[in-house]
């Protein structure tokens, strides 16, 4: 039998950039291959080739297997999805999200699976099994707009694993999800293997469906084989001198950072926060965590001044009770944030020192010049994050890695008061994971507040010092005793 995927002699440049140099791959029947490696390095790209998503000079041959009852089609999963609303365009924006009850704008999350069963020709009952295994069986009634990135990528896994297709390509597969979903991912898709399906999955993780039996990266454009991507033992790499203006710790306008006395929130019939208290004081480092749709972004939407019920509860932020006559730009000005969400909705057609300058006002582009001293500053942070290369690209022809790194420094470019890091290291590679949490640990040694979203204690930054935990809307963890070191003892 020929082998499924037979690539000879690929070649890929993109923005004068060599991506892939001759790059050879074959894929027999019956394999099923991580491919992992660093960020920027081509997977995505080598994917989309296969998927024929994207143009390449070099010879793709895909060879079906005629009698399987399987979909003779590659699907490819991104690690990243563009919904559209109810016209089909996508220009949502990012507080949108938290407004939608009253828009009505987008699909439903069954409406979107009924439209994709009649676009495949598949049987709603077949994906009542998959939604119960990922847990997301509770989410039909919900639209698009209102699903966090965990869950937005859940939907897409299940859709693939219900077309169940013969070649299954997916960019990130256990990006935003929590520890049980990545493990029935897993047990989902040792299933779809043994119907006949096969993987080639886009991470760098190394806990992986038992049915993954290859293992191979990306070097100078070039496909080479390795045994595993199990953790390394090397000593950590040691972390450049932050720049000296985040070495002051920032100037606190309260001691009282967040402090949430009762708090509920719902939508219509649905309660997404129940009597939620939390204090957050100036120079803490909290971990927050729950599983998907436990209301962990709900939770810091009220925090950014995005929300529009935080009007309705008691909520004080830096001292002052919201509604009290500030503005959002008030509270957005002692904030620095990231979250998948902010990334799907930020403006990718500046160039990279725009974005990271454009913290310094929240703005999602630079509309005004900067004074000499805060260039400057943007100059220190894109040597220290290593894009000086990069700095005058556009944000959208970087690898998401790289684009997540830019946002990173636009973060923390301000030295706020505050920084809200949800699930940061999304779509990062190892050594970059590693850099970001060493940068996070110097910024809290200077006394900044830190509130951090993971999933994975191996994954954290070894700062952080307060806990709080989520479950279906309801604090069942409140601790300032937390250690990493007790997590993973």
């Amino acid at each position: 039998m020929q082998p499924l995927v037979n690539i000879q002699n690929l070649n890929l440049k993109y923005q004068q950039k060599q991506v892939l140099v001759d790059l050879n791959w074959t894929i027999q029947h019956g394999e099923n291959w991580q491919l992992g490696g660093v960020s920027g390095s081509g997977k995505t790209s080598l994917a989309k080739i296969i998927a024929r998503k994207q143009t390449a000079i070099g010879d793709v041959k895909i060879n079906f297997n005629t009698a399987s009852e399987l979909p003779a089609e590659v699907l490819f999963v991104e690690s990243w999805y563009q919904f559209k609303n109810v016209e089909g365009v996508a220009n949502f924006y990012y507080q949108q999200r938290y407004t939608s009850q009253q828009a009505k704008n987008s699909l439903t999350v069954h409406a979107e699976l009924v439209s994709y069963g009649k676009e495949n020709n598949l049987h709603l009952d077949q994906v009542e099994p998959i939604l119960e295994a990922l847990n997301f069986s509770t989410f039909a009634s919900s639209q698009l707009i209102e699903l966090s990135s965990g869950e937005h990528k859940k939907l897409q896994l299940v859709k693939a694993l219900w077309l169940k297709p013969q070649l299954l390509i997916i960019d990130q597969p256990y990006t935003g999800l929590d520890v049980a979903s990545r493990k029935s991912l897993n047990i989902l898709l040792d299933k779809a293997a043994a119907a006949g399906v096969q993987l080639i999955l886009i991470c760098n993780d190394t806990a992986l469906p038992t049915s993954i039996n290859r293992f191979a990266e990306i070097k100078d454009g070039k496909l080479v084989a390795v045994d595993s991507f199990e953790r390394s033992s090397h000593t950590e790499n040691r972390l450049k001198e932050i720049p000296d203006f985040l070495k002051q710790s920032p100037l606190y306008s309260s001691q009282n950072i967040v402090k949430m006395v009762d708090v509920n929130i719902s939508y219509g019939e649905k309660q997404v926060l129940k009597n939620i208290n939390w204090e957050v004081k100036a120079g803490e480092k909290w971990l927050l965590q729950g599983h998907n749709g436990s209301g962990k972004s709900t939770l810091l939407s009220l925090i950014n001044g995005d929300h529009p019920q935080s009007y309705a509860n008691e909520l004080y932020l830096f001292g002052n009770k919201r509604g009290s006559g500030e503005s959002i730009w008030d509270i957005k000005k002692r904030i620095g944030l990231i979250s998948p969400e902010f990334h799907w909705y930020f403006d990718a057609s500046a160039t990279v020192w725009q974005s990271i300058a454009s913290g310094f006002y929240d703005s999602v582009g630079l509309f005004q010049q900067l004074p000499y001293s805060k260039a400057a500053q943007v100059d220190e942070l894109i040597e220290y994050f290593a894009l000086t290369e990069s700095k005058n690209e556009l944000l959208n022809h970087l690898p998401l890695g790289k684009q997540r790194m830019v946002l990173l420094a636009r973060t923390i470019i301000k030295n706020p008061e505050l920084l809200i890091l949800d699930e940061p290291c999304q779509g990062l590679d190892q050594q970059q994971t590693q850099h970001f949490n060493q940068l996070v640990d110097a910024l809290c040694a200077n006394g900044m507040t830190v509130i951090y979203v993971g999933h994975f204690e191996s994954q954290l930054p070894k700062s952080l010092t307060h806990k709080l935990v989520l479950s279906q809307g309801e604090a069942i963890e409140n601790t300032k005793a937390y250690t990493i070191q007790k997590e993973l003892a």
